[in-house]
């Protein structure tokens, strides 16, 4: 018994390479030239920007983590961000905290409850990059975040996780049984 044409299944259709071209961007001259690798990475960062806006719900850790991957894993510093969220996870405002050295951000418990009052969030979730390129929780990131967390709960807001982003990984200290 044969398939009825409509039910057969179709091979993906193959692109010849002769007729894939570069990305490209307009020139403000009614032509186009080749895009930059700087110009696809900013085009990108803003793609990613526009997925991670006020009110979009944080129930999908991957867009997350890709968000945080493109924006912070080229830093040559460590930053601290604070993602304050509402009580139904969704997204009010990513606060840098602090703008640290190549190996440290020194971060304030005041700072963190001052942000976390002032945008009256519910929860929040805490981000910093490793310039090392080492996506591992250091001992210090698990004092800082047990510490901001006692403070955090005086006021009632709960802190969902902390990640660590380098290199190309982001590394999640609740999935991690850290927190």
């Amino acid at each position: 018994m044969t398939a009825s044409p409509s039910r057969r299944r179709r091979k993906p259709a193959t692109v010849p390479l002769r007729l894939l071209v570069p990305l490209g961007v307009a020139d403000g001259r009614e032509s186009y030239r080749e895009a930059s690798d700087e110009e696809i990475l900013a085009s990108a960062r803003s793609l990613l920007a526009r997925r991670v806006r006020r009110g979009i719900c944080f129930q999908s850790p991957s867009v997350v983590k890709e968000y945080l991957l493109h924006t912070y894993s080229a830093s040559d510093r460590e930053i601290f961000v604070m993602i304050a969220l509402d009580n139904r996870h969704r997204l009010i405002e990513i606060v840098e905290i602090s703008r640290g050295t190549i190996d440290m951000a020194q971060v304030h418990a005041r700072e963190v409850v001052k942000e976390a009052l002032r945008l009256q969030a519910a929860a929040v979730c805490f981000c910093h990059s490793h310039v090392s390129g080492v996506p591992e929780p250091s001992h210090a990131d698990e004092l800082i975040t047990a510490r901001l967390t006692s403070a955090l709960q005086l006021i009632d807001v709960r802190v969902l996780d902390h990640l660590i982003v380098a290199g190309d990984a982001v590394v999640s200290m609740a999935e991690r049984g850290l927190l």
